[in-house]
């Protein structure tokens, strides 16, 4: 009789009360719903496996992966909470004790979760996105960008931080927000060029050479006064007006050049910072039609009706065909 392979889905325990003081706790609980879907499918297909909630301090979570006796780690670690940058701690160690894992390695998440440094590597690269800058309330004077601009946490996801206000277009505004940013989520502000255009993201799964899933647009029906973004209450609060009047249309009504010129700009930056695994990447045209990649997104979330998996079903996947293909990724190549 042959063994059934045995998959731990890691996770973060979560730390709502992080985000007590900004109304976003809803977020941090969010992983929950993935592990609870991923395990299903997981077993659906035919793998035993084991549910292993990690919690800070970054020792006592290594001390509970270090015996993992498992053919593969299905990785949902988002970092522990207020500390997002050891969402790379779990790949790096089991890189170390040649485990292989789902998703991308430790140096894309490093990237990515400096919004900054990923925007210069894409630069670099020759990859279209918006000027910015760091700021503090203390650096202000060196602003010089133009409006409107928006401004975020440099090292967080989930629109954590993103509100109507983000959008500035005036130096009190801009002070304000800078402000509020460094001081809920500490360090630099990234303040962006706003770009108002039509916006796309799309999901991208392989090792090397990525399949592209079809093109998604987020699609605002708000009124001019409202901020055409993508806010926290649009992702998490189904009561607000931002949630019920932003759509995610996949597959995207546009024309075969533009959906090859964003097929292609979402492959280029998929192998530039992931190289494998899985990522979403976030897109808008600006008022000259160009392309400019917002952000790349490694370990997207991949809850039932998250953008991924309406991309994954679009492309004739369901829901335990798309956990299969993630989980044979992480099989078909040793992570280095």
């Amino acid at each position: 009789m042959v063994s059934r392979r045995r998959i731990a889905v890691v996770y973060n325990e979560p730390s709502p009360s992080r985000y007590d003081t900004t109304g976003e706790e809803k977020a941090a609980l969010g992983v929950l719903e993935s592990v609870e879907a991923v395990s299903r499918a997981l077993l659906e297909i035919g793998y035993d496996t084991i549910n292993i909630p990690l919690a800070s301090p970054i020792e006592s979570a290594r001390k509970k992966l270090k015996p993992l006796k498992v053919d593969l780690v299905f990785n949902l670690f988002e970092g522990f909470c207020g500390q997002p940058e050891t969402e790379a701690m779990v790949p790096d160690f089991l890189t170390g004790l040649g485990i292989a894992y789902t998703g991308c390695p430790a140096s894309a998440l490093k990237v990515a979760l400096d919004k900054a440094k990923s925007k210069q590597v894409m630069r670099a690269a020759g990859i279209k996105t918006p000027d910015f800058q760091l700021l503090t309330s203390e650096t202000l004077s060196r602003f010089n960008l133009s409006y409107p601009c928006i401004v975020k946490p440099r090292s967080e996801d989930a629109s954590h931080g993103l509100s109507p206000a983000s959008v500035v277009s005036d130096l009190r505004s801009l002070a304000g927000q800078v402000s509020k940013v460094c001081q809920f989520y500490g360090g630099e502000a990234l303040v962006e060029e706003f770009i108002d255009g039509r916006e796309f993201n799309v999901t991208v799964l392989g090792n090397g050479d990525g399949v592209v899933l079809p093109v998604s647009e987020i699609v605002y029906s708000l009124p001019p006064d409202m901020p055409r973004i993508l806010t926290f209450a649009a992702k998490w609060e189904p009561e607000s007006r931002y949630f019920k009047e932003t759509k995610n249309t996949c597959p995207a009504q546009i024309p075969p050049a533009t959906q090859h010129h964003i097929t292609e700009t979402v492959r280029r930056a998929f192998l530039l910072m992931c190289s494998r695994g899985y990522a979403r990447v976030d897109m808008r045209l600006d008022r000259k039609g160009e392309l400019n990649v917002i952000e790349v997104n490694p370990n997207p979330d991949i809850s039932p009706g998250s953008g991924a998996v309406i991309q994954a079903e679009a492309a004739g996947m369901n829901y335990t065909r798309f956990i299969d293909k993630i989980t044979r990724l992480a099989f078909e190549k040793d992570q280095p």
